[in-house]
């Protein structure tokens, strides 16, 4: 996974860089200090995935994450911030964000969120879920015929999406492989009508079946 990382802070960003590169599947393929670096270097090295600050100089990382997006649409850029206001997060994701997670999340955590987000999964800070959830408007008695739709089994995946878990940690959860786990998040999806897991996760607390 080859990843760049735009952090104005030094610090911070030498400091993830010596995490990631601890893996031996992740190469840190460029840093940036601002915006502007950001951008320019994502058409220099077309990483998998950018690991992106909001507050940063020249270019915040909402507008890098906007015009990256824009040059490349299967680009995955990846919020990592410690803004978790309403008003930074919504227009992050809005900009194409694949993923929002707080920097206090655990690093093991981040990890595996980065990997999911190259799979194609969103990853989004469980503190945030209820910004983006007061932009789902769903009448109540249309989620519960939705959810009635769903096997037993599925409801269990989906409460267990809710808390933000990998495939691998809800099949551990369950006791069912991860083979299992893949199909009941593809059937769930389907029958939701939804996209991916945020908008699983999403579902899970509109219908009160998140676990807290």
């Amino acid at each position: 996974m080859k990843i760049l990382i735009a952090d104005d802070h030094h610090v911070v960003r030498k400091g993830l860089v010596y995490f990631l590169e601890s893996f031996a599947d992740i190469t840190i393929v460029a840093e940036a200090s601002n915006g502007v670096e950001a951008v320019n270097l994502y058409k220099q090295h077309k990483p998998d995935i950018v690991l992106m600050d909001i507050d940063m100089p020249e270019l915040n990382g909402i507008e890098a994450t906007k015009q990256i997006c824009t040059l490349d649409s299967a680009a995955r850029v990846f919020i990592l911030t410690s803004y978790s206001e309403k008003d930074i997060v919504i227009p992050a994701l809005a900009a194409g964000a694949c993923g929002y997670q707080l920097k206090d999340v655990e690093p093991s955590l981040l990890v595996e969120t980065l990997k999911a987000s190259i799979s194609g999964e969103t990853a989004l800070d469980s503190r945030i879920m209820k910004h983006v959830l007061s932009h789902v408007h769903q009448p109540v008695n249309q989620v519960e015929k939705k959810l009635d739709q769903l096997t037993e089994r599925e409801v269990d995946v989906l409460k267990e999406i809710s808390t933000g878990k990998s495939n691998k940690e809800i099949a551990g959860a369950l006791f069912i492989s991860e083979k299992t786990v893949k199909t009941h998040v593809s059937h769930l999806l389907s029958k939701l009508e939804l996209q991916d897991r945020t908008q699983a996760a999403l579902f899970a607390i509109k219908a009160g079946v998140a676990i807290d």
